[in-house]
């Protein structure tokens, strides 16, 4: 049974070839770059002060009027929320050996029949992707059978961006069927070893230097 997880798919999506490296015979390892670096200071941050109330240091204080507004929001607290399911989309632990899908969502409220998801953004508005969204609305329906109704969101905390939608557990079926067909390509290449090269603008961050559209950045 092949493990995923929002970011592996997408990186399977983006490069094949890196994936297989990556991901399979792990012969590489991904470059940590400055922004990477960053984005993970910044959600250390703001978990650390949405959970424990630590106060932000001086150049993320202006950060601070976003997360005391998510702080408002009545319900259920749970920073930095781990989640999983099996291959019967049934919830299972975090770590388990039969887990299918797994994921992280930075900040998820549960207020009775209601929830919100909010997962924090340090790059450009942009290249808003809302499928991590749909994945985590997936992952606390099957958690929570309570819940209803869930809003969802991609705080673009560095840009004050909020891209939101709205989901209902009727959309269910609807949401699953749009990974579906990305997770059948991925089963097609682990079982035909097919993992292509797909140049892309992405080329210069990639650490695969065997590879022939290998370019430094």
């Amino acid at each position: 049974m092949i493990k995923w997880s929002f970011s592996s798919l997408k990186e399977y999506l983006n490069c094949p070839k890196q994936y297989y490296h990556l991901k399979i015979a792990k012969d590489y390892t991904k470059k940590v770059t400055l922004e990477m670096s960053y984005g993970t200071e910044v959600h250390e941050a703001l978990e650390n002060y949405v959970r424990d109330g630590t106060p932000l240091v001086k150049n993320y204080q202006q950060y601070q009027p976003a997360l005391d507004a998510l702080l408002e929001i009545p319900g259920q607290k749970y920073p930095e929320h781990e989640m999983a399911l099996n291959a019967d989309r049934e919830p299972c632990a975090f770590d388990d050996e039969n887990r299918w899908v797994r994921g992280i969502v930075d900040l998820l409220i549960v207020d009775g029949d209601k929830a919100f998801i909010v997962d924090y953004k340090t790059g450009n508005n942009k290249y808003a992707d809302s499928k991590q969204l749909k994945l985590m609305a997936l992952m606390a329906y099957a958690h929570f059978p309570s819940v209803m109704n869930i809003k969802a969101g991609l705080l673009f905390i560095t840009r004050n961006s909020f891209v939101t939608e709205e989901y209902a557990r009727s959309d269910i079926s609807k949401l699953w069927a749009e990974f579906l067909p990305s997770l059948e390509r991925l089963r097609l290449a682990y079982e035909n070893s097919m993992w292509p090269a797909t140049p892309s603008g992405l080329c210069g961050w990639c650490p695969i230097d065997s590879c022939k559209f290998y370019r430094e950045r």
